[in-house]
């Protein structure tokens, strides 16, 4: 598989370690400020760059016909605009606030125990998510992911950041060092509390699930999410 790697960071030489590993190639490379390689000659597109890059980034792997996988958070205001781009050119599209092989079982596991714990409202469910200190979005985007999941069985009208109102669901943000990413539920009563926990311990993780994506989408059409890729379906 020949591979844009359009963000060229941490993410980005994780996931061209990990890529020529497992036998892909890269063709093209790009960063804020350099690119290197022949974009028209990709396959697909792996895009971790920044929340301002993103839209650009993933506008021009639509354009060019190239499938592509977008793991950048802070920009998804403008996610429906990327969709009509895609529809318009018959391309492929996965975005995902966290593609971690793990993380993506933790959102099903935290959407079937909002389920179960609907009926027993003497619970308050919160989440509170740790990152390392160049984070430049917070919530994270997989809080966020994690609070919709929430939500979908909740009472509850909204998330907030650092909230005490009860008709909305407190996520706390916090950034530390050197941290690749924590993120916590907790069921808190005036008895229990019941809480479950992902904690990252590298970036492979991230960078893993995102060439798996890209190795599933390459020759599809349309809109997905790693609960496409892989199979994870709760019914609502």
């Amino acid at each position: 598989m020949k591979i844009a790697l359009l963000g060229y960071g941490k993410m980005g030489k994780t996931i061209e370690r990990l890529a020529l590993e497992k036998g892909h190639s890269v063709v093209f490379k790009s960063s804020s400020d350099s690119s290197e390689g022949n974009f028209e000659d990709a396959e697909v597109a792996i895009e971790f760059s920044s929340p301002e890059a993103a839209v650009a980034n993933i506008s021009k792997a639509l354009e060019a016909g190239i499938p592509v996988v977008s793991g950048t958070t802070g920009w998804l205001n403008k996610y429906s605009e990327m969709v009509k781009l895609c529809e318009k050119r018959n391309g492929s599209f996965i975005s995902a606030s966290n593609f971690s092989v793990g993380v993506n079982l933790f959102f099903s596991i935290n959407e079937y125990a909002a389920k179960l714990m609907q009926p027993w409202k003497e619970y308050d469910v919160s989440v509170e998510e740790i990152h390392h200190l160049e984070k430049k979005d917070a919530p994270s985007g997989t809080a966020i992911t994690i609070a919709k999941g929430i939500l979908k069985h909740s009472d509850k009208k909204d998330w907030k950041l650092n909230s005490s109102e009860d008709n909305s669901l407190n996520i706390t943000a916090k950034r530390e060092e050197d941290v690749k990413g924590t993120h916590i539920v907790s069921y808190t009563s005036d008895i229990d509390t019941i809480s479950f926990k992902h904690e990252a311990h590298s970036r492979e993780g991230f960078a893993k699930g995102a060439i798996l994506a890209a190795e599933w989408v390459k020759d599809k059409k349309g809109i997905f999410t790693m609960k496409d890729v892989l199979g994870l379906k709760i019914n609502d």
